[in-house]
């Protein structure tokens, strides 16, 4: 399903939200340098987007164009998009079974739903070629879209990163890189380039 298959439901312009979408992607990816075959972790609320509580208005809708947006930017960067669950599932993430293999991710059993997983999750499952869903991951880089806490599925030591875009529909945004940690104290010398 693609979001020129589905009718909204929601007052909101769902042809803006996917340029938004996509525009911060493409901004996180490019100052993060990411690399083909990293992975770029997305929590969404489809409520907030629509200007509701965070969990309280799920819209498949939503879900799906914003999964479609970013699937696509992740795509053509060559990078492995995990899309992260609700609480309800614990934060678990939706990712392609060929990247579960190539970082050796621990696989849970479960399938998210509108009300159990919410709306991007859902999208995910649904879109990607062979889903599978995982525990935990440690992503390169991440988007919050809606305050959904993303920090758990990012490597230690993540960086801010300032986008021009700021909200997606009524969600605020949040967008993170991460660096190698430094080590070595003030007589130590680092790269500048990874």
């Amino acid at each position: 399903m693609s979001a020129t298959d589905i009718a909204p439901s929601v007052d909101v312009n769902l042809e803006q939200i996917r340029q938004q979408a996509a525009q911060a992607a493409r901004e996180l990816i490019e100052a993060a340098g990411m690399k083909p075959g990293q992975i770029l972790v997305v929590g969404c609320s489809s409520s907030e987007i629509a200007a509701h509580a965070i969990g309280c208005y799920s819209s498949a809708e939503v879900g799906q164009v914003v999964f479609d947006a970013l699937n696509a930017v992740a795509k053509e960067h060559g990078l492995y998009l995990a899309a992260q669950c609700c609480e309800h599932l614990n934060r678990a993430l939706i990712i392609e079974e060929e990247a579960a293999r190539v970082y050796g991710l621990e696989l849970v059993n479960v399938v998210p739903q509108l009300k159990a997983g919410g709306s991007f999750a859902t999208a995910a499952w649904h879109t990607m070629d062979h889903p599978c869903a995982a525990e935990r991951i440690q992503a390169h880089a991440g988007m919050d879209i809606g305050d959904t806490l993303i920090g758990m599925h990012l490597r230690p030591v993540a960086v801010p990163v300032r986008t021009s875009v700021r909200e997606i529909g009524s969600a605020h945004v949040v967008c993170a890189r991460t660096r190698l940690k430094y080590i070595g104290g003030e007589r130590a010398a680092y790269r500048h380039d990874v």
